[in-house]
């Protein structure tokens, strides 16, 4: 016959165990840094990480500073180094991929193209344009046009 004084030791070491094991989980899930931010990513070459691209965008129209007028907004880009290719391809490639464009930092358009029209209104801009892989993962390093400020009217 078990005693009272052995299940209730056997009770408080199951305990101890469970809140042993809530707080090592939860630690874990904090992170290593202090304010519960996750630590640090290690290096791409540590992960496998991202391909580099040899690729070069710029963003030819609109010019910078320029005011245009309407509610279309035309967008070419150039780019070098490196081709567009479909959206179904899926193999991931430094000089192939398609063009995210981002209008004041935030994505507006996934472009398969080196031509884009967007909706505006008036107002003043910046926007930029990103090659990435045919994932829709970037590069690494990224690859980023210079950005282009521009006023609507």
């Amino acid at each position: 016959m078990t005693s009272t004084r052995s299940m209730t030791s056997t009770r408080s070491i199951a305990l101890a165990v469970v809140v042993t094991s809530a707080i090592v989980a939860l630690a874990a899930c904090q992170g290593g840094a202090p304010g519960g931010s996750p630590p640090p990513s290690p290096p791409p070459s540590a992960t496998g990480g991202r391909p580099s691209s040899p690729a070069v965008i710029k963003i030819l129209q609109p010019a910078a500073g320029a005011t245009v007028t309407g509610k279309t907004l035309h967008i070419v880009i150039s780019l070098e180094g490196a081709q567009i290719v479909a959206a179904t391809t899926t193999d991931v490639r430094p000089d192939q991929g398609h063009v995210h464009l981002y209008v004041d930092n935030s994505l507006v358009s996934m472009n398969y193209g080196l031509e884009q029209d967007i909706a505006v209104h008036p107002g003043t801009y910046v926007i930029k344009a990103e090659f990435v892989a045919s994932d829709h993962a970037p590069f690494s390093p990224r690859v980023w046009s210079p950005e282009v400020f521009f006023t609507v009217k």
